[in-house]
């Protein structure tokens, strides 16, 4: 064996048998969605897919966006990009709010029909004369045309603003169905680089339906309780790769 291998993964395994909230977060849920198969080897028998790298750029955007919204929300007042983006709104002031913007903490939810928490940290919250709360998220990018959302593989940023919307609902907070995506895109035609990148933003506005979140839980939970693992994938290319290994040795 070798010295490198450190054993399957214990912790956040789901139980059957057991009585505490199982914690299940938006992307464990997205990944229910994208292979069942992957998601049960996952939380029920500890072997994950392999962490992919740390967008660590686009975190950097996201905490200096964070930042800058926040200067907005003490003053109450509209971010300029809100305004031109005809966003009759301001940021919104949520005792939770630093809470459900931080990873492993997010806003939560107790889906009690199958004892599951529903996890998901969301990015902004802004708010209307009304009282009607809008999920923001922000995105980060560099490609020579002007973003948007018609790509499938954008689908999930979809699912992810839906989620979200669920989650807050969950908490009691009035939810426009339009979220926000502040996509930032990083100019590839400046003549220099000068120790700095400049963006071009985007306030999209999403339409979206969290009709299907429910189902989707109860679906995942049936998953999770389940003895028998879920059929390959052939979509999924993790499931490929371990089918052509198998076949290999």
């Amino acid at each position: 064996m070798s010295k490198y291998y450190r054993g399957k993964r214990s912790r956040n395994l789901y139980d059957p048998g057991a009585v505490k909230p199982f914690k299940l977060s938006r992307s464990k849920l997205d990944s229910f969605i994208n292979c069942p198969r992957c998601f049960y080897v996952d939380r029920r028998l500890g072997v994950g897919q392999p962490p992919g790298f740390p967008f660590n750029l686009n975190s950097a955007v996201d905490h200096l966006l964070k930042k800058e919204f926040d200067e907005y929300r003490a003053l109450r007042q509209p971010h300029p990009l809100m305004q031109e983006a005809g966003v009759d709104a301001v940021p919104a002031m949520h005792e939770k709010l630093e809470q459900w913007r931080t990873n492993f903490a997010g806003v939560q939810v107790h889906h009690e029909p199958t004892n599951l928490l529903i996890t998901g940290a969301i990015d902004d919250l802004w708010v209307t004369a009304g009282d009607e709360h809008i999920v923001v998220d922000y995105k980060a990018t560099s490609k020579d045309t002007p973003v948007n959302l018609n790509a499938a593989w954008q689908d999930g940023y979809k699912r992810q603003m839906e989620i979200y919307q669920w989650l807050v609902r969950g908490n009691g907070l009035t939810v426009s169905n339009t979220g926000y995506f502040v996509y930032c895109n990083g100019k590839k035609s400046t003549p220099r680089f000068d120790q700095r990148l400049d963006f071009d933003i985007s306030v999209i506005p999403y339409v979206g339906d969290d009709a299907w979140v429910d189902d989707c839980i109860k679906d995942a939970y049936e998953c999770l309780v389940s003895d028998e693992v879920p059929e390959a994938n052939d979509d999924c290319d993790f499931c490929t790769y371990q089918q052509a290994l198998h076949d290999v040795l």
